[in-house]
């Protein structure tokens, strides 16, 4: 599990995150911004506990993605599968999302929601991964951007689960980073 608290002028977020799973509570100033977080975390089958508070909806729904990306990458075993991807239909939406927690962050995506774009696009780049979300149809905003969520989500559950026999699933091994404050 991973604790996380982040502050600034403009949000307070504190956060616990389980990627082997567990209790789901969250609470946030914004009812819809609560539901797809909590969406995320059971498609995704995360353990989470979240308190945000901000200012205005922007603020609050960046830096929950943020925090919940930072946090997240805490708790991605170095064996993890890496990879996931899922399709999600809802009603009229049909959404595709796949994920490499590879290190290295991007976002492409085509969500009729600049907020949630920018959501997506905070978790991914806080989460050191490549995402990208495809709208194959959906004339409903909230049913695409809730099956954007849950698609991301079931992604997410697929790429953080551990490779059988504990291997490392790249070409180069696993990364190994060491910070220091000497100089080079």
């Amino acid at each position: 599990m991973t604790g996380l608290k982040r502050e600034t002028k403009e949000t307070t977020i504190s956060l616990e995150i389980d990627a082997g799973g567990g209790p789901i509570d969250v609470e946030t100033d914004e009812v819809f911004v609560t539901h797809m977080v909590e969406t995320f975390a059971r498609y995704a089958g995360l353990g989470l506990k979240l308190r945000a508070t901000g200012d205005m909806k922007h603020h609050l729904m960046e830096d929950v993605a943020i925090t919940l990306g930072l946090a997240l990458k805490e708790e991605v075993p170095a064996e993890a599968e890496r990879y996931g991807s899922a399709t999600v239909p809802m009603d009229d939406a049909l959404v595709r999302a796949a994920i490499d927690l590879g290190g290295r962050a991007w976002y492409e995506g085509t969500l009729p929601s600049d907020l949630w774009e920018h959501f997506l696009q905070a978790f991914a780049d806080n989460l050191g991964a490549t995402l990208h979300v495809v709208v194959d149809r959906g004339r409903d905003r909230h049913h695409v951007v809730e099956a954007a969520i849950k698609a991301t989500g079931l992604a997410v559950r697929q790429a953080v689960r551990r490779r059988e026999g504990g291997s490392v699933f790249s070409t180069k091994g696993s990364v190994k980073l060491e910070w220091t404050e000497e100089e080079l």
